[in-house]
């Protein structure tokens, strides 16, 4: 459990990395271009949702394609098969 704990973490700081790395990118193209963008990378998304929103959802397809992100969902889904849950209860 502690490995998996340490794994979230760094998982989310991966994640909160790349977006600060991919918004900076993406200052120039119209949002509705990240829109298609976003929908291309196969992220589900519309036209209601803001520039920011679909500049996290292209960090999320784009960061879900590393191989941290990959190992660390590959032991998530093997723990959640032995029953072991990373969402706190509440």
């Amino acid at each position: 459990m502690l490995l998996l704990g340490e794994a979230k973490e760094l998982y989310q700081q991966g994640l909160q990395d790349l977006h600060r790395e991919v918004a900076d990118r993406l200052t120039e193209p119209p949002t509705a271009d990240l829109l298609a963008a976003a929908q291309t990378a196969g992220m589900p998304c519309d036209a209601a949702q803001d520039r920011a929103e679909v500049i996290l959802l292209l960090a999320l397809a784009e960061w879900e394609r590393t191989p941290a992100a990959m190992a660390f969902i590959e032991m998530a889904e093997a723990a959640a098969r032995r029953g072991v849950c990373l969402i706190p209860e509440e």
